[in-house]
């Protein structure tokens, strides 16, 4: 990874030398009995959209995560560049495939979360029931690994929400076309991707750049750890082993939508602190792979 080019040489003396900026403070994180994953269902899903919409004002920074059935499809042909073959890779699987689970933390400037009158601070997974293993096309290992990390599609299939129910309840929760709500994600092409082919029904853009015009509509501030670290020379791999190098511990369980998105809650308010000094503005509006948002 690359790191910016250092600053030109010169000369200062004792007087024109300001003191450190010492380091800011991240919050103390809470510890895994005081957080409650709340999963949501078709029974429940009203009246945790109820709660989110009473919050988000309050909490605006949004880490996601979604649980999807892996990459099935490598598109052929030419392509102008390789983030042109990584958005049609992209296009290609979403535009075919279903969205399993999504996660939800929200927090506040200082990286605090909601307690929902509850007493404990809530994190939201929402299952989905439109995927089927008896009949939709999936990755094996992708499926495997979320079988063993505890998703059970026979409760999704059974119990799960429905996706269009969903998109109306997200259109006007003030979560998306909202530019005070900040979205943080991590390596985040598919995770944005499902969630505009529900808000939208639609199939994805035939191009990259039309893409990023309509993410931009519908998540006007979003953040790509993945794509921060590029800045950060001692920082590499994925979100568990990005965790493992700030420190940040994971509650619940790996490869489930909620405790993922905790975990990115975490691990970028840690990477905030610690190496843009709490600056990441200018960071804003890329998606590793992808590149950055056009118009």
């Amino acid at each position: 990874m690359s790191s910016p080019p250092p600053p030109p040489t010169t000369t200062t003396t004792a007087a024109d030398q300001a003191p450190p900026t010492p380091p800011q403070t991240p919050p103390i994180l809470p510890k895994e009995d005081s957080i409650e994953i709340r999963d949501v269902w078709f029974d429940n899903l009203e009246s945790e959209f109820a709660l989110i919409r009473n919050i988000v004002d309050d909490y605006p920074f949004v880490a996601m995560d979604t649980e999807f059935p892996g990459v099935v499809l490598r598109p052929v042909g030419q392509f102008k560049n390789s983030s042109d073959y990584h958005y049609q890779t992209l296009k290609a699987n979403v535009d075919l495939l279903k969205l399993i689970q999504l996660g939800l933390t929200f927090s506040d400037e200082e990286g605090n979360l909601p307690t929902c009158g509850t007493g404990k601070y809530c994190v939201w997974q929402f299952n989905f029931r439109e995927f089927s293993v008896a009949d939709d096309v999936f990755a094996h290992d992708s499926i495997e690994l979320l079988r063993q990390s505890g998703i059970d599609f026979k409760k999704n299939s059974e119990r799960g929400i429905d996706s269009h129910r969903f998109a109306e309840l997200l259109m006007s929760s003030g979560i998306v076309l909202n530019d005070s709500v900040h979205w943080v994600t991590f390596h985040s092409g598919y995770d944005f991707g499902y969630l505009l082919k529900l808000l939208t029904c639609q199939s994805l853009p035939d191009n990259p750049t039309e893409f990023f015009k309509l993410l931009k509509v519908y998540f006007p501030i979003f953040y790509d750890i993945k794509h921060l670290m590029k800045f950060c020379n001692s920082l590499h791999g994925g979100l568990n082993k990005l965790a493992e190098l700030l420190d940040v511990e994971r509650i619940g369980i790996c490869h489930q939508a909620g405790s993922d998105s905790l975990l990115t809650s975490w691990t970028f308010r840690k990477l905030k602190q610690s190496f843009f000094a709490g600056a990441t503005e200018k960071y804003a509006g890329v998606l590793y792979g992808l590149g950055v948002e056009s118009g």
